[in-house]
C-alpha cells in the first residue's frame, strides 16, 4: 500500500515557526520528486514548495520564499517543510505529494501532477 503521512501541524501565533514532516512508503516507483501544497477554506489548492530527487533542487511559491524551506532525507523516506515567520494567511491544510519525474512539473503544473497524496495536516496561525 502506498502511504504518505504528514505530521507537525498545529495552532501557533503569527511569527512562530513550525516544521512539517511527511514520510512515505509503498510507492510504485523509486526516486520520487516531492512537493508540498496547501488549501485554505474556500480556496483552491495551491503550490508551496517542491524538491527534486537527484540534485535536491528546490522550488517555492512567491508567497513563501524566504520564509519556508523544503528538504529531504532519503534514508528516512521523509520530506520536511520548515516554516518560519508564519502569517495568518498561511492557515491551511498542508498536503505532501510524491511524483515520478521532474520537480519543475510540480511547481509549474496546476495541481502538481502528483501520483500520490497524503491526507494533510492542519496549520492554523492566529493574529
Amino acid at each position: 500500500q502506498a502511504q504518505l503521512v504528514e505530521s507537525g501541524g498545529g495552532l501557533v501565533q503569527a511569527g512562530a515557526s513550525l516544521k512539517l514532516s511527511c514520510s512515505w512508503s509503498g510507492l510504485t516507483f523509486t526516486n520520487p520528486a516531492m512537493g508540498w501544497f496547501r488549501q485554505a477554506p474556500g480556496k483552491e489548492r495551491e503550490f508551496v514548495a517542491a524538491i527534486s530527487w537527484v540534485a535536491d533542487n528546490t522550488y517555492y511559491a512567491d508567497s513563501v520564499k524566504g520564509r519556508f524551506s523544503i528538504s529531504r532525507d532519503d534514508a528516512k523516506n521523509t520530506v520536511y517543510l520548515q516554516m518560519n515567520n508564519l502569517k495568518p494567511e498561511d492557515t491551511a491544510v498542508y498536503y505532501c505529494g510524491a511524483k515520478r519525474g521532474s520537480a519543475i512539473v510540480i511547481s509549474k503544473t496546476p495541481g502538481g501532477g502528483m501520483d500520490y497524496w497524503g491526507k494533510g495536516t492542519q496549520v492554523t496561525v492566529s493574529s
